[in-house]
């Protein structure tokens, strides 16, 4: 699903002012500097005698160009390269052997332009993946801990093609390659903890080696590097393990995982912090590590990303135990009985609110009563004014009508000071623009809250304008109520297509506008002939009937009409019966589409920022914590989830490894079984198989497989169909 308007806008505009101001400093664009860079670093690289017998592996030139008094070792290229940068570039062994030999010094030497600033030749060897080169490298004395490629083209940004961190373990480690990371860690006892953890202090972001891998593409490679990550630093037996250690941000790589929606690297993260309990049989009793995941005492756990996250596939985390098991535990017990007293509690509310709107206090209009000065073609129909404040509370009624008021302003006043704290955790345009945490519905809400303020304040000065504000309040309160939708699975999701479709107000609303401009035409015409067009307002109103065809366009042959009156009309009658109807209908279908392929997680996003939004707003003894104590059990002072898994799904697990394949085969021996013992059966192995469904990860190959099971289910109930008539019974008496 595209992001809303309101989401991407802002990004997009910012992108483009940077590429303007980047622009504007260098004069060139990005991928032109590049290009111009590299053409000039291949000229420069023939040009140069050391470079280009580096470049050719020439090892006699080398010796004889380094014997030389006239040579400078220290000559750079256009990327600010060495000779020995050339050489490990071109996989030159021979060429970086020789110049490490004669001119040692260059070993260490990074690079000095703005793109690679830097990248040393130990860098450069360990992403070719060069084994033979690191080798060599750092037995001549590469230092494996203190270069830091800083560069722009190293540098986490939004188009960046890599982003490998800054120091060379972090450069083995997104490589993936087991032993060019053991060649680097085992340089030494003494820089294995510089090379660990020194990262942390000095990357830009704060990010360690576990951070980056987080972020690297090959999902498969990065979990191997973590795991030989791990082991390592598991050996120092560090205070806090290196997967704990947060960045600049306060995230963890299993955050930063769970804010990517990196689910590969996010289930194994996980999985390696789970204790098992026992194993009885089918059935396997699992301890999950809640350290980060629950919300309950972490204000940025992997549940409140989930649902801050721009990323579709976070969502997906959603179906990882114990994410799973720990969020329906949640809701089942505590938040979506509380959610539905807080939806009672508000139509309360909202009801009180609505009573004492329509019994507000209101008078005959007197005689000597002054009226508002209109045009002579408007009639002035009022009969009914606002009875002044001495006046509104003198009767019985009014004295009942004030205890509502009252609970309408302190409802009021607790929305906003219930808001206000969530407004400045999550910043305005994320706390407004997220749908999994409301959208617009906490515009409204506040709209509505504040609206009610201001009736205090035309209630006590006398202003007449009373009404204007109580029929805003009444149409917010009440549109509200569609908030409380998401604790209902069947209509939560389908409100969504609400906050998508209101993208669309941004096209319609430039489009009235636009065609508003005929007002021109008839400003000099006598506006009680056209009272439709008598003024800007009016006709901008008129068009949004247009529009939406409420209205056939009014037009009286005995009045001259401008001719221009006529080709606008004509030009917006087409665009808006035919053209935007087309377009509103084609992105209504669209956004269909997209709510009903994620329908159940958008539902789930959606439990999750309320089961948040409650255990924020409840008080600690109305929501205790859900889990087990570690110590219970021996081990450190963390909570646990226990888990145990069903035993349908261990037995189908154990035929499925047996037979190889993804889908378990639970195929029976049917040709023994006749009648309604096959259909039995049948309808039995469907089930188990639903079941065996409903407990695994989504997969497309799924769906096909349910299809083949029902399209199978359904010719076997033809089959024994058949065998019926053939029955001698049923035959004789279908006869008959």
């Amino acid at each position: 699903m595209s992001p809303p308007l309101a989401r991407s806008l802002p990004a997009l505009l910012s992108h483009w002012w940077h590429q303007l101001r980047f622009r504007h400093e260098n004069k060139k664009g990005w991928d032109e500097m590049l290009d111009e860079t590299y053409l000039l670093h291949i000229k420069l690289t023939n040009d140069i005698p050391l470079f280009y017998a580096a470049k050719t592996n020439n090892i006699a030139c080398i010796k004889k160009l380094l014997s030389s008094a006239s040579t400078n070792i220290f000559e750079r290229g256009a990327l600010g390269e060495t000779a020995l940068h050339i050489a490990v570039m071109n996989d030159n062994v021979e060429a970086a052997v020789a110049l490490m030999d004669g001119a040692p010094e260059l070993i260490n030497e990074p690079m000095t332009s703005e793109l690679f600033k830097g990248v040393t030749p130990l860098h450069i060897a360990v992403v070719n993946q060069n084994i033979s080169l690191v080798h060599h490298l750092i037995s001549h004395g590469g230092d494996v801990a203190t270069p830091r490629a800083t560069g722009l083209y190293f540098q986490k940004r939004r188009g960046g093609l890599i982003y490998f961190g800054e120091h060379v373990l972090s450069f083995a480690a997104c490589t993936g390659n087991e032993n060019i990371i053991s060649m680097v860690v085992n340089t030494g006892a003494s820089t294995l903890v510089s090379c660990l953890l020194f990262p942390l202090l000095v990357f830009s972001l704060g990010n360690t080696v576990l951070h980056i891998l987080v972020l690297q593409p090959n999902k498969v490679a990065a979990c191997q590097s973590i795991d030989l990550i791990m082991t390592r630093d598991a050996e120092l037996q560090e205070p806090v393990p290196l997967d704990m250690v947060p960045n600049l941000q306060g995230l963890t790589p299993m955050k930063v995982a769970a804010k990517k929606g990196n689910i590969m690297v996010f289930r194994h993260l996980v999985n390696k912090r789970y204790v098992f309990l026992w194993r009885r049989g089918s059935f396997s009793s699992k301890l999950y590590d809640l350290t980060e995941i629950d919300s309950w005492a972490d204000n940025m756990s992997v549940l409140e990303l989930i649902v801050r996250s721009h990323h579709k596939e976070a969502m997906l985390l959603l179906e990882v135990t114990p994410v799973k098991q720990l969020v329906s535990l949640k809701w089942n017990l505590y938040a979506k009985h509380y959610f539905r007293l807080l939806m009672i509690v508000y139509l309360l509310y909202i009801s009180i609110f609505t009573t004492c709107c329509f019994y507000r206090p209101l008078m005959d209009m007197p005689e000597n009563y002054t009226k508002p000065s209109l045009d002579k073609t408007i009639s002035f129909k009022t009969i009914y004014i606002q009875k002044p404040l001495k006046e509104s509370y003198v009767t019985p009624q009014d004295k009942v009508r004030l205890a509502g008021e009252i609970v309408s302003l302190l409802g009021a006043v607790a929305i906003l000071l219930l808001e206000a704290p969530d407004i400045v955790r999550f910043g305005v345009k994320r706390y407004f623009g997220l749908s999994a945490l409301g959208g617009p519905f906490h515009v409204i809400l506040i709209t509505f809250a504040c609206s009610v303020l201001l009736l205090l304040v035309f209630r006590v000065c006398d202003v007449q304008r009373e009404g204007d504000v109580m029929a805003v309040c009444l149409v917010f309160c009440w549109c509200n109520v569609m908030f409380f939708s998401r604790g209902f699975q069947l209509i939560g999701p389908h409100v969504i297509m609400v906050q998508k479709v209101g993208d669309t107000m941004w096209i319609l609303s430039f489009f009235l506008i636009s065609f508003s401009g005929i007002w021109i035409v008839y400003m000099t015409q006598d506006p009680a002939a056209m009272p439709t067009f008598v003024n800007f307002p009016i006709i901008l109103y008129t068009e949004y009937e247009y529009c939406l065809s409420m209205l056939n366009i009014l037009w009286d042959p005995t009045i001259y009409t401008p001719p221009m009156a006529f080709v606008l009309l004509v030009v917006f009658s087409i665009i808006a019966g035919v053209l935007f109807v087309n377009l509103l209908i084609a992105i209504m279908t669209d956004t269909e589409w997209d709510v009903s392929q994620d329908k159940d997680l958008l539902w789930k996003i959606q439990v999750v920022s309320t089961i948040l939004m409650l255990e924020r707003k409840l008080p600690r003894c109305l929501w205790p914590r859900l889990g087990e104590c570690g110590l219970k059990y021996g081990l450190k002072d963390t909570w646990y989830f226990r888990y145990e898994s069903p035993a349908v799904k261990l037995q189908i697990n154990i035929r499925g490894r047996s037979s190889g394949s993804l889908i378990p085969n639970l195929k029976t021996l049917t040709g023994r079984l006749k009648g309604w013992h096959l259909i039995h059966r049948s309808t039995l192995d469907l089930e188990m198989k639903l079941k065996y469904l409903e407990d695994k990860d989504f997969n497309p190959m799924y769906i096909q497989y349910v299809y083949d099971m029902i399209l199978s289910v359904s010719l076997k109930c033809i089959s024994v169909h058949f065998h019926f008539l053939k029955c001698p019974i049923i035959a004789k008496r279908n006869n008959h």
